[in-house]
């Protein structure tokens, strides 16, 4: 995938999800629940919650990224492996347990109409077209990469060949000296295409829940959505900047990803803020918004978690050739999907 084709991508989400708070607006179908409504406790407690997301988000996403000051997670190391097999859990069971389930309720409500929306499984059509759209540029952007990689190999090995035919010359031929732009860099574009594609996913899911949190005026749903969040963000950051230390980008890129990654649920609380008095989450409009958005979120956590972190790394040469590392992963991968389950009851 292409700086300008990635950049082109963050540009349109940015742009639907600016557009996001305006088509929440519609009239209303249904009455919403009134609950416990404490405007002031509710402000303190999302600003408490923007505060410790931020915070939990780039401490996690920094870890692995400055693993050469932490030996233990160092990409090269067995813990690692570990840790990444239980934020990978966590990112699946986001999709699965999360963000799924919040899609069927948005797209099943009473509160859209029944035509068309009623009439078609919508949720699963749009979580399984994001999957396959994942898997395309997934393939597309490791070929770009791949043939990128190859041009430039091959140019090297000319001028490589152009400077040991002059040394002949001058007696002392050594022969063209072939570059190996195999394996290990077939792997490193992997990684770098898994980095790009699963923050795209991952800030998509997350800007709905600030934005969802953020127009809540309910203390008793912000309350317990405080720490379920901070949780989850720590341990989708290691996940993240697990594959962003992996892929091995310059310092730039990595404060970019970073950066982006920490600030999109805080951003989305914050326009939740800004919007608490005009927004409805029986709007016909943002739930259907919302129910796509989340559904096509669930389909890309989803292929990224199961395919290239999860299949990755378990089926890697590593991890088959030693069973303590095997159980510690598979340790690891249970008990995330423990924890992030058990979240479900709160968030």
């Amino acid at each position: 995938m292409t700086k300008s084709t990635f950049s082109s991508m963050k540009n349109a989400f940015v742009a639907a999800i600016v557009l996001f708070p305006a088509t929440a607006l519609a009239e209303c179908t249904c009455e919403a629940e009134e609950g416990d409504r404490d405007k002031a406790l509710a402000l303190k407690y999302k600003l408490a919650a923007l505060a410790s997301i931020l915070a939990a988000g780039a401490t996690g996403v920094c870890l692995p990224v400055l693993a050469k000051w932490i030996p233990a997670l160092s990409p090269e190391r067995s813990l690692f492996f570990v840790v990444k097999a239980f934020a990978a859990r966590v990112i699946l069971s986001t999709g699965f347990i999360h963000v799924l389930p919040d899609a069927f309720e948005s797209l099943t409500s009473p509160c859209i109409p029944e035509h068309p929306w009623g009439d078609f499984p919508f949720t699963g059509f749009v979580a399984m077209v994001a999957a396959i759209g994942t898997l395309m540029v997934d393939t597309y952007a490791t070929s770009y990469y791949s043939r990128r990689s190859r041009v430039k190999s091959a140019g090297g090995d000319k001028e490589r060949a152009l400077g040991a035919h002059t040394h002949a010359v001058h007696g002392h031929a050594h022969g063209p000296v072939s570059l190996d732009a195999g394996s290990g860099d077939t792997e490193l574009l992997r990684h770098r295409v898994i980095s790009q594609v699963l923050e795209l996913g991952i800030i998509v899911h997350s800007v709905i829940i600030g934005i969802a949190l953020g127009a809540s005026e309910s203390p008793k749903t912000i309350k317990p959505l405080i720490a379920a969040l901070t949780f989850h963000q720590f341990f989708e950051g290691i996940g993240l900047g697990g594959c962003i230390a992996q892929a091995k980008f310059n310092a730039r890129a990595v404060a970019i990803m970073a950066i982006f990654f920490s600030l999109t649920t805080p951003v989305g609380i914050a326009i939740g803020i800004g919007i608490t008095n005009i927004y409805s989450e029986t709007s016909p409009t943002a739930l259907i918004v919302e129910g796509v958005f989340n559904s096509a979120s669930a389909g890309i956590l989803i292929y990224m978690a199961l395919v290239d972190l999860l299949s990755a790394d378990f089926m890697s040469p590593k991890l088959q050739n030693n069973g303590k590392l095997q159980l510690g992963a598979n340790l690891s991968l249970l008990i995330g999907a423990g924890c992030m389950s058990l979240l479900a009851k709160w968030a």
